[in-house]
């Protein structure tokens, strides 16, 4: 994820984030803290920067203040732009290829728990959602529910999970794509 507010280019970095939610007594993941955004954008939810921070409230119990509060703000602009980008620029807020696999794999577990929390919060004042989204997005909502459960087979050699790893954040970031796509055109 990138921010090009003020001409200049930064990762944002998960394990900041990370630092930011433990000082601040906080034990969620920013994975399920960018999930919950994206879920929420996807939904065709407003793009302003404060709707981010009732939806953490809201879907995840998460109360941000200060610092955290503002790169959440911040999170939440750059995603919504990112998900309009032309050069399809969205990715999901994962930890690097260095962290250890398992972790990785509940880290996108949960970014896709929080996606569809924060899908849910974004449709859930909004009459009959079910039955404006297209099949495939129903589908693609199904296929993040069941990646919310995913984990490592103690049995699959590391090559094998690293490969699935990838196949499956590469379709989340097409995936969420569309639907946010099949969201704002309902």
């Amino acid at each position: 994820m990138y921010d090009d507010q003020n001409g200049k280019t930064d990762v944002f970095d998960f394990d900041e984030l990370a630092n930011h939610l433990l000082e601040q007594g906080l034990q969620s993941s920013p994975a399920e803290i960018h999930g919950c955004l994206t879920g929420l954008l996807a939904s065709g939810a407003p793009v302003e920067a404060e709707s981010a921070l009732v939806a953490l409230v809201d879907v995840l119990d998460l109360n941000v203040h200060g610092e955290l509060a503002a790169q959440t703000m911040e999170l939440y602009s750059v995603t919504a732009a990112a998900m309009l980008d032309e050069e399809f620029d969205f990715h999901p807020l994962l930890p690097d290829d260095e962290t250890d696999i398992a972790d990785r794999t509940e880290a996108l577990a949960g970014w896709c728990s929080g996606f569809l929390g924060g899908f849910a919060q974004g449709t859930a004042s909004l009459p009959d959602t079910d039955s404006k989204l297209s099949k495939e997005s129903r589908e693609i909502l199904a296929d993040i529910e069941v990646f919310s459960r995913a984990g490592v087979d103690e049995d699959v050699d590391e090559e094998e999970s690293e490969e699935s790893f990838f196949e499956i954040a590469e379709y989340l970031r097409f995936a969420v794509l569309n639907v946010h796509m099949d969201s704002i055109e309902a």
